[in-house]
Order: structure tokens, then sequence, then C-alpha cells
């Protein structure tokens, strides 16, 4: 379960609900959640949801945010199976369908009944696409932090930048989501302290981009792993980003400032900007 808390005026509470791992609901409800920036939502996301127990499980969630609130809170679902779906609509919760609301039409569009099955997307768009993804997340899991650069040229991008600016969560989001092995290079003090980085990166510059924060974010990010360290401080900080935006513009790298962007955000501009995409599918 994740928790997400947007500080605004007035809260209310928004499940996400899933038999699979929830990244459909989550995309679709905050895209929508978006377009009322002057509440408050606290967000829940319940993924694999896929038996009777697990949906009375969640079922007993959502009533007792009913409970403890007084409004009724919103569930944005993504579940294909009838059972569980029907024990999640009998929830005290304002149900939108994000699975349903588009089969009647799409049933009556193509003359017939939808297979209305659990991992469907994995059938429809094919082994070939399903198997980009677990290759890009299982590329992205073992080349983060720097580790594996002699196999850099499988990668299809590299996120580079400081310590603790926000790669490791984009290279998986790009991997998940958009089927990209997605490797990521942190400056390390010797690039700092010279000013430039190894020639093992150098030679895939196409495929880099930069990552990068602003100063006092990043120093309150690392006092959570190393306080009082030289690491941490607000001079140090300052410090590697001057470096690493002059190595940036050496190489003419595409630069995303993560400092007030979502994940999804600057995963979908890197995307955009660097024109890499790949067959996009479901998760099994």
């Amino acid at each position: 379960m994740t928790v997400t808390r947007q500080k605004k005026q007035e809260l209310r509470t928004v499940f996400f609900v899933s038999d699979r791992t929830g990244l459909t609901a989550e995309t679709y409800g905050k895209n929508l959640l978006a377009q009322f920036p002057d509440l408050n939502f606290e967000t829940f996301t319940l993924a694999f949801v896929d038996n009777k127990q697990k949906a009375q499980n969640a079922l007993e969630l959502i009533n007792k945010a009913y409970e403890t609130s007084g409004l009724e809170p919103i569930v944005f679902s993504s579940m294909a199976e009838k059972q569980e779906h029907d024990i999640i609509s009998s929830s005290q919760a304002i149900i939108i369908d994000l699975f349903n609301t588009f089969l009647g039409p799409l049933e009556k569009a193509l003359g017939m009944a939808s297979a209305h099955t659990q991992g469907i997307s994995k059938t429809i768009h094919g082994k070939e696409s399903y198997t980009y993804r677990l290759d890009a997340i299982d590329y992205s899991l073992a080349h983060d932090d720097g580790i594996r650069p002699d196999q850099y040229d499988d990668a299809d991008i590299i996120l580079i930048g400081v310590s603790r600016c926000g790669k490791t969560p984009t290279s998986l989001y790009l991997a998940m989501n958009f089927s990209l092995k997605a490797a990521n290079y942190p400056l390390t003090p010797e690039d700092i302290e010279r000013g430039d980085i190894p020639d093992f990166v150098v030679k895939n510059r196409h495929k880099l981009v930069a990552l990068t924060i602003k100063p006092v974010p990043l120093s309150k990010i690392r006092k959570k792993r190393r306080p009082d360290s030289e690491y941490a401080s607000l001079q140090n900080c300052q410090h590697e980003l001057n470096v690493a935006n002059e190595i940036f513009k050496k190489y003419e790298l595409k630069k995303f400032d993560t400092t007030e962007t979502s994940i999804e955000e600057i995963a979908s501009n890197v995307v955009k900007t660097m024109g890499a995409l790949r067959p996009r599918v479901g998760f099994a």
C-alpha cells in the first residue's frame, strides 16, 4: 500500500484498487484528480486484489475510511473479475470503474462480448511486447546506481546526475511503463573532482539524459540518509550541482529538474524528448 498526500485545503480519501499492479488505476485516477487543485487528496493503492478475501479486506478499508471521515471515499477501480468487482462496488464509496466503463461501448462497436478475463492485456498485446517489459525491468534493476557500466551498450536510456536526485525511481518507471531499458549513473566524487565523466559513459552520450535538483531539497533528502555529513551539507550539494551542470553543458545533454516534478511527468518528458518508445503492455 502506498500513501500520497497533497497539502491543500480539504481532505478527501481516494483508493486505487486493482487486481494487478494498480498502475492503470493510479495513472488515470491521478490525472483526473489533478483537475481539482484546491482539494487535498489522501490516496491509497490497493494492488493485486485478485481473490474474494483480498476484496473483502479492501472493502473493510474503504468502509473504515467512510466511517472515519463521514465522506464517501472515491474509488478508482480497474478490476476485471466480476466477483471481486462486485465486492468493491458494494462499499460505501463513489466507484469510478475504469474497466467496465469502456467495455460496453467497445462491445457495441465491435459487435461482440468481451473476454473480460484477468491478464487479457498480455494476450492482446502479444508475448513479444510483454517480454520487452520484463526484460526492461530486469535490466533497470541490474543496472541501477552505476552497476555494470560495461553493458551500457544495451541500454535505451541512461540517466545521469548527482546522488539522490531521482534517478532510480525514474529508471524503474521508464522500464515498467514504457518498456525501456533504463540504466542510471551517479556522478561520483572522482567525477565531481575532475569535472568530467568516464569514457564508458561518454561513448553512450546519445543515450544520456541528465537529472538535476535544487540544492536545498537535495540537502534535506541527503540528511535523511546521512545526517550531519559533508555529503548532505548545503554547500557540498551546491558545489556538486554546479559541477554537474557544467558537465551536462559540456556534452549538450538534455536536462530535467526533478525538484517539484512527479516521476510520471519526468519519465514522460524524457520519452518525448528522446523519442524513445517501445510497445507498451499490461502486466500478467
